[in-house]
């Protein structure tokens, strides 16, 4: 599958334009909020969105699997939950005589892993492999996920009784993590005469498919980066690994979710190659949630957007001579 030149690229600012418009129309926030969540889907990506309750949080995630004509499991995170709650179980059929897998609601398209924080360690582990590989393995047998195959958990960041934060190992299988914030004064009083009547989730229509999303996928792959981009993307990330106000930087893993990030940006911009701009504007994004400032930069009253903000300031960007 190749671009074709500016009518295609016209077609996808139509695509995502239209579908960015419709969930404006459900959750009143920052636009970047959803453009990043549809550089996640072209990406392929996980989004973490931590939040205070009541912001629209849950609302966003269904407006998004709509609009996307994707199927959305929720599972609601309780401290009693088991893995087997998430990813299913074996049951033994006596009348067939051997034992039956049951899926579990991990085997959806969409996953709202609602308030995943207020489950155990044992059962946050259960999306580990989800996450990472799409598939999951129950009694020595693998069975592979639905695609697309997406993870969009929320949690409260203010509430600490009863919850159990998520270990770096599993903050860093999430793309992205993102806030909603309040939303202005006069965002409010749309948002109130949009929810006065019916629910405004029944008005949105599907824009894409899962067919489509594939299509956004397999081109945003293709997308060009110059050598001198792969290099500054590495930098940025040993940047990250030397500075002095963190005792844990990028991790090679981090450094590929920004690649995948930038490439999918540059798509959604109609763009069959990767700028600096992209690499700049998505790091923040990529890297915060991964990053862990040390014990004297905290009471110091550093902030992890402080640090990247330096790190992009401080890193060269290269010149791209000849785009294509």
């Amino acid at each position: 599958m190749e671009f074709d030149g500016e009518w295609m690229a016209n077609q996808w600012q139509t695509e995502f334009e239209n579908i960015r418009e419709q969930i404006g129309t459900v959750v009143f926030g920052p636009r970047s909020v959803v453009r990043l969540l549809l550089v996640a889907v072209i990406a392929g990506g996980h989004c973490l969105i931590e939040d205070v309750p009541g912001v629209g949080k849950t609302t966003l995630v269904r407006a998004l699997s709509m609009v996307l004509g994707c199927q959305l499991q929720r599972i609601q995170f309780t401290p009693d939950m088991l893995p087997s709650d998430v990813i299913g179980f074996s049951v033994y059929d006596k009348h067939k005589g051997h034992f039956e897998f049951r899926r579990g609601p991990v085997f959806g398209q969409m996953i709202l892993a609602d308030e995943i924080n207020r489950t155990s360690p044992r059962t946050q582990s259960a999306l580990l492999q989800a996450m990472e590989e799409r598939v999951v393995t129950v009694d020595g047998q693998t069975y592979q996920l639905p695609s697309p195959f997406m993870v969009l958990a929320t949690e409260n960041p203010v509430e600490f009784e009863g919850t159990f934060p998520l270990p770096e190992a599993q903050l860093d299988r999430f793309l992205f993590r993102l806030t909603l914030g309040y939303p202005s004064v006069d965002d409010e009083v749309l948002m109130l005469a949009s929810h006065g009547g019916a629910d405004p989730l029944s008005q949105l229509t599907a824009s894409a498919s899962p067919e489509r999303i594939h299509a956004w996928q397999h081109m945003a792959a293709h997308v060009h980066v110059d050598p001198a981009v792969l290099h500054y993307i590495a930098e940025l990330s040993a940047a990250t690994r030397r500075h002095p106000d963190l005792n844990l930087g990028a991790s090679p893993r981090a450094s590929l979710a920004l690649l995948r990030a930038a490439k999918a940006n540059a798509h959604l911009c109609g763009r069959t190659y990767v700028v600096p701009d992209d690499v700049q504007w998505i790091a923040p994004h990529v890297f915060g949630h991964r990053l862990r400032l040390t014990p004297e930069a905290r009471f110091g009253g550093v902030q992890v957007a402080d640090v990247m903000e330096q790190v992009i300031s401080e890193v060269p960007v290269p010149r791209l001579d000849g785009t294509r």
